[in-house]
């Protein structure tokens, strides 16, 4: 993939809910609402996805862009 087609398909899932999985094996559902060159993403109204399906809120967060191993827009 293209880094050019990966920044539209950030810029496009601004303000839209987003999946990012994490390299410790995390979940985590949330408002996209920026990035950076760093790909760090802050969302809102974000919330872990647990292994039985289960939610916890986070609320606002940032999260470090060495830590992402997946990112998926939402249908």
């Amino acid at each position: 993939m293209s880094l050019d087609l990966a920044v539209k398909m950030l810029e496009k899932s601004l303000g839209k809910i987003v999946l990012i999985k994490l390299k410790s094996g995390r979940a985590i559902r949330g408002i996209l609402k920026g990035y950076d060159q760093h790909m760090n993403f802050l969302l809102e109204q974000s919330e872990e996805i647990l292994d039985d399906g289960r939610t916890s809120s986070l609320g606002t967060i940032v999260v470090r862009g060495d830590n992402v191993i997946l990112i998926s827009p939402s249908p």
